[in-house]
């Protein structure tokens, strides 16, 4: 299933947060989105998973869900959203249980996902037992779970440290890499969008709109910390976003 954004503008109030927003997400494509704090990332996130409608402009999707697709659009988030008196398995196992699925499939389901997630050891533990990079492990199961036909993160990394981060990083390509699946990617992380990103989309300051769309052709089971061309393509980004980044953060402070 693919996505097209179009014209997309966004005001609350008379602060106005986003402004001729066009993209197209292809299926298959990791799209990260970044940019200065406070330029509408998550709230352009929240309006492709229609949790918030545009003041202006659509979001149109085109071709058919994957077979087996439970639910279209689905989140994965900074803070788990775990439940803590379900077990990982009962977390997970959540999301399929208006379903109409039989216990059974139900359990094939989980099971699927926990091994794909390399949390089946894990299955009878409680949040409050695993590390946060466990935690968000889980959350990603969950959403694996409904096989979605779009995953939408919003900064679902910058909670952790940094060698957790490169350990889910890791996952994530692992996990697409296995079975592609389309995602919609926010971050503040330059070096995330690097490593996880087909395309790279730089929003300006507020309003966001976008400054540049960057590609990247090495394939994403072939990038690695410290490669060179990620590199240069990571400080192209922050030449980008430098600027507007030093006068979003003495706006913010400004408040």
């Amino acid at each position: 299933m693919d996505l097209s954004l179009l014209d997309i503008g966004h005001s609350y109030g008379r602060t106005r947060v986003l402004d001729a927003i066009s993209l197209e997400i292809p299926a298959g494509q990791v799209l990260c989105i970044v940019g200065p704090s406070g330029c509408g990332k998550s709230t352009l996130l929240r309006m492709i998973g229609g949790l918030e409608r545009p003041s202006q402009g659509r979001v149109m999707s085109r071709g058919e869900a994957p077979e087996g697709c439970l639910n279209p659009l689905t989140y994965v988030f900074q803070d788990f959203a775990l439940l803590p008196w379900r077990t990982v398995a009962g977390n997970v196992a959540l999301v399929l249980e208006d379903h109409g699925l039989g216990r059974a499939r139900r359990a094939a389901i989980v099971a699927d996902v926990l091994a794909r997630t390399r949390l089946s050891e894990f299955a009878g533990a409680l949040p409050r037992q695993l590390s946060g990079g466990m935690r968000q492990r889980v959350a990603i199961a969950r959403a694996l779970a409904v096989n979605p036909a779009v995953m939408l993160l919003d900064e679902p990394l910058s909670a952790l440290d940094a060698q957790t981060r490169e350990l889910l990083m890791e996952d994530l390509v692992g996990l697409w890499t296995r079975a592609p699946f389309t995602a919609v990617y926010v971050t503040h992380n330059l070096a995330e969008a690097v490593r996880l990103g087909h395309r790279i989309v730089v929003l300006s300051r507020r309003p966001g709109r976008i400054r540049e769309i960057v590609t990247i052709d090495t394939p994403l089971a072939g990038r690695t910390t410290g490669d060179a061309g990620l590199e240069k393509v990571q400080a192209h980004l922050w030449d980008l976003m430098r600027e507007e980044a030093r006068a979003a953060d003495a706006e913010l402070l400004d408040v």
